[in-house]
């Protein structure tokens, strides 16, 4: 693989290409939020950087910290129950399938704790002491901003479960004595005791709309006093109220809502007790490690800036403070594996600041382990794995205390930051790892450089992924404007150069997030600051992990690729025991999720949860590794098999429909949408692609006869491809499909993108999927954007496919699906996928070799008519340079890294020629190869 890069980064240089193409995202205020804030990563170690002036916050990550443990997922003998499950869905008795399977067929949850020993404890209020009562003392009690809607998470209480009082008081109006009143609280997360006056008016253990009535009785002239006791087991807790804003809880008389009185506004607030009984899941979340806070006296800052720097992975925050310059330069190190901040400035003795950790886990720990370092400890709640973070500084002349648990820095020259962290988890069945000794080690590795060498060092590896490509669509004047300008200005004024720095983004974010020898870049890459973050930010296989290394060949970064491979691997071995636990059959299995612990069996619900292509959608990136590659020791003892022994599953599950007798799979669904059913689209397209790799590979290794054999006559028998009354490709055996749906998913449209069994080879069927998307429209989530914005780029359709960029980069502050501020990719909320899936769909654009041609300049848009590219891959082992002018290709050249017969085809015009392993070849506008 290094020898590879090393070939593909000689081609590129020799070519002249200046790489000083700058590209930056830049502000001009620090970061007021999360998704504001700035993203650097290694692979294993992720901060986001706020740069504030005053109070900098570095949130970081580390990529083992997980809740969760080793265990079994399965259900032991759920095989037992799925003939009768089959027979109920082909007997047209979905919701008695659905109830069943829910019942007998979905995979296991963690341990639940004692919730009615720990209920009853909460619930026993003291006579003498108990919030419920009016004249209770609550003047030492904390005021917190009610309701909101994402949680009390997002008003201040990150981190927080358990019990917690709220009060507040209203004036009873002369007009409404002697009434009924209804108090409208709407949505409580989890379970409210509310009373008014010391009563007990309501009691809810649901996510039901709150409406309570209160009798006259319980009203007094004057103040009234509502006490609301709210548990909260897991997630987001605390009065929700209403989404939509223009509503607001309340109280008013029965009858008359129209003079209801508000009480959104500051509520008083107790924690009674912040430790209720673990929650039983299916699968574990990924989790936020710490933050490292910088304390700064810089009074009236100006020429303010803060940057992220793609050619260099360098973040950097500047500006101007009592005449003096002050900079802070901030990366996260592969080499050295550590966080580094650097402080500069350029007046002699004028850094001086305050450096300490903290966590939102609980009970987190902070000592002093020598004279220039602290140390940080937490503990997962209610999971096997705990983490060290050691914070260690370095500073030229002034002086460096350690005040209690901070780092205390005055007067120095300048001063760097190092900051490591690691956990006890060695792999998923092990969590006997030592964190202290993995810090200690990092920082002993540190010891003998300067900030300069590690610097270096850092650059020179991650310049090793990065520059493999480059890509100019050329200028604009909207350069010059603030990163979160140019997204605002996007849809409206032609900013070509954005698109490229749009592409570069998702290249370093993947690069960030998944380097050789780390984890798999989860649904947040490796970026997350909050315990319960959304889908658990895991890795979900029904699209979003896959999408996450769409970009990995195509866009030159391979390597990026094995974390991927690596977890497909283990992945492999838990899903055998899936394999042989739901569907007693040999070979492996994947739902349509899994976590750091490998789990594999269905969860959530079983209208959505039992969906069995996973591991044969992943497979499939084994094999695009090698025909993008052309390596054959990677196809022989890593590829194939992985990817034998999941179409050994499929060999075995397929099932013979009784009303048509074609190979159908089920059960299963179309990812998230209809239910559970028999026979969706999206299988039998993944299951036949998976078929022909394995035939075709099989072929190429001469091995396993046989099975080639056994998988081409069921090839042949798998249920084909059905286009329904309304011109458009079935998303199910039935013609059930409706012309109003909306769905974000796609998934009937995977042979399109990123399969490749239909395409303009196959005109009605690419025809009857171009119906079905425009059929689902263009609006979408994030994720699904990124999707459309390939399918259409297929479809070479670039005017329309640029519509779904212009989409995806749309200000996500809105509202909708979009982009950050910071170019992360807005679902809503953060998922990195679109990122990845958008970066892409530009070299789709540009470069497309899923049939036997590569198609140069397929889908290319108006917006984006001029052009260069350097270092883009093809499928048979080519790296291609070339540029356009108006819309036509100029200049091309193409480096073989397989010797394998290129075959181009560009506006109608096709040529064939043979190649040597790692030779170039010039070939002109008119497809002729140059001698």
């Amino acid at each position: 693989m290094l020898k590879r890069t090393f070939i593909v980064i000689f081609f590129l240089t020799q070519l002249g290409s200046a790489f000083s193409q700058e590209l930056k995202l830049w502000y001009n205020n620090p970061a007021a939020k999360w998704t504001d804030a700035l993203p650097i990563g290694n692979g294993r170690l992720g901060a986001m950087l706020f740069g504030g002036v005053e109070q900098d916050r570095i949130q970081f990550n580390e990529e083992t910290l997980w809740t969760g443990e080793p265990r079994d997922y399965n259900r032991k003998g759920a095989y037992k129950y799925l003939p009768q499950i089959r027979q109920l869905l082909f007997d047209g008795k979905q919701k008695e399938a659905e109830a069943l399977a829910e019942a007998q067929f979905m995979g296991t949850k963690s341990s639940e704790g004692k919730r009615d020993e720990w209920v009853k404890k909460v619930r026993t209020l003291n006579t003498q002491n108990n919030p419920s009562l009016a004249a209770f003392d609550d003047s030492k009690w904390s005021m917190l901003q009610v309701p909101a809607y994402d949680g009390w998470e997002s008003v201040g209480l990150e981190g927080l479960d358990g019990a917690v009082w709220f009060r507040t008081s209203f004036d009873l109006p002369k007009a409404w004595q002697g009434k009924g009143l209804v108090l409208d609280l709407n949505r409580i997360r989890d379970v409210d005791y509310t009373y008014i006056n010391g009563k007990l008016v309501g009691h809810t253990e649901s996510t039901d709309p709150r409406k309570y009535v209160i009798p006259k009785e319980a009203l007094v002239k004057g103040k009234n006093v509502i006490a609301i006791q709210v548990l909260n087991f897991f997630d987001k807790g605390g009065l929700a109220g209403y989404k939509d804003t223009s509503k607001y809880i309340g109280i008013y008389p029965e009858g008359e809502e129209r003079s209801k009185l508000s009480l959104n506004k500051q509520w008083k607030y107790f924690v009674q007790d912040d430790n209720p009984p673990a929650v039983p899941q299916y699968q574990a979340s990924y989790q936020p490690f710490g933050d490292l806070w910088l304390k700064v006296d810089a009074q009236n800052a100006t020429d303010y800036r803060r940057e992220l720097d793609l050619n260099n992975a360098l973040a950097k925050t500047s500006y101007t403070s009592n005449g003096v310059n002050y900079t802070r330069v901030y990366f996260a190190s592969q080499p050295d594996q550590t966080i580094a901040v650097h402080l500069t400035a350029s007046k002699p003795g004028s850094i001086s600041f305050e450096a300490s950790l903290s966590s939102p886990h609980k009970n987190f720990t902070v000592k002093k382990i020598d004279a220039k370092t602290i140390a940080l400890s937490v503990q997962v709640r209610n999971g096997a794995l705990h983490g060290d973070s050691y914070l260690q500084v370095k500073t030229t002349a002034g002086t460096l205390t350690v005040n209690g648990d901070k780092l205390v820095i005055k007067n120095a020259d300048d001063a760097t930051l190092y900051l490591t962290a690691a956990t006890n988890y060695k792999n998923y069945k092990d969590v006997s790892g030592n964190s202290v000794a993995l810090c200690t080690s990092a920082m002993q590795g540190l010891k003998n450089k300067n900030y300069n060498q590690i610097k270096a060092a850092h650059i020179a590896e991650y310049q090793k992924y990065f520059n493999t490509f480059f890509l100019n669509f050329g200028h604009s004047a909207n350069e010059a404007l603030p990163t979160d300008s140019r997204i605002e200005k996007f849809a409206s004024t032609g900013d070509p150069s954005l698109v490229a720095l749009y592409a570069q983004y998702g290249r370093y974010l993947l690069i960030s997030s998944s380097r050789p020898g780390t984890r798999p870049a989860n649904l947040q890459g490796i970026w997350n600051d909050l315990l319960t973050p959304p889908w658990g930010s895991k890795y979900t296989t029904n699209i979003n992990v896959e999408m996450n290394y769409w970009p990995a060949e195509s866009l030159n970064l391979s390597p990026t690729h094995q974390p991927l491979f690596g977890m497909i691997d283990e992945l492999s071995k838990t899903g055998s025991e899936t394999a042989s636990d739901y569907y007693n059959a040999p070979g492996w299995v994947l739902h349509h999720n899994t976590d750091l612990w490998r789990g594999t069996a269905p969860i959530n619900a079983s209208n959505h949860g039992i969906w069995v292509s996973g591991g044969s959608w992943l497979s499939t990136h084994l094999w695009e590794h090698y025909l993008f590659t052309g390596d054959k020791d990677f196809l022989r003892n890593r590829a194939y098999p992985v990817m034998k022994e999941a179409a050994r599953f499929f060999n075995n599950y397929l099932v013979k429909d009784p009303k048509t007798g074609w190979l159908i799979s089920g059960p299963s669904n179309s990812p998230e949408h209809g239910g559970l059913v028999m026979g969706p689209t999206m299988d039998h397209e993944i299951i036949r692609s998976l078929f022909k790799a394995v035939i075709q590979a099989g072929a190429i290794l001469q091995t396993d006869k046989a099975l080639r054999d056994s998988l081409s006559q069921k090839l042949s028998q798998i249920a084909p491809y059905q286009i329904g009354k309304y011109g458009q490709l079935q998303e199910w055996l039935q013609d059930v499909d409706d012309t109003a749906d909306k769905h974000r998913h796609v998934s009937h449209l995977w042979a399109v993108y990123p399969g490749t069994e239909i395409n303009w080879d196959t005109p009605e069927l690419m025809k009857a999927a171009r119906q079905s998307l425009i059929y689902r429209g263009d609006a979408a989530t994030g994720w699904s954007l990124g999707w459309k914005l390939n399918l259409w780029a297929r479809f070479k359709e670039g005017n329309h496919a640029y519509k779904l960029l212009q989409m995806l980069l749309t200000p996500a502050e809105k509202g909708g699906a979009g982009s950050f501020h910071n170019l992360f990719d807005a679902h809503p909320p953060f998922q990195i996928d679109g990122n990845f899936g958008g970066a892409a769909g530009i070299g789709e654009m540009l470069v497309q070799s899923h049939t036997k041609y590569i198609d140069l300049l397929p889908a290319l848009p108006d917006a984006l008519a001029n052009g260069d590219v350097k270092g883009i891959c093809a499928r048979g082992g080519f790296v291609l340079n070339f540029s356009w002018k108006n819309g036509s290709l100029q200049t091309l050249s193409v480096l073989s890294l397989a010797g394998n017969n290129c075959l181009l085809r560009y506006k109608g015009k096709t040529i064939s020629f043979k190649t040597e392993k790692g030779k170039t070849y010039n070939v002109n506008s008119d497809l002729v190869v140059m001698k």
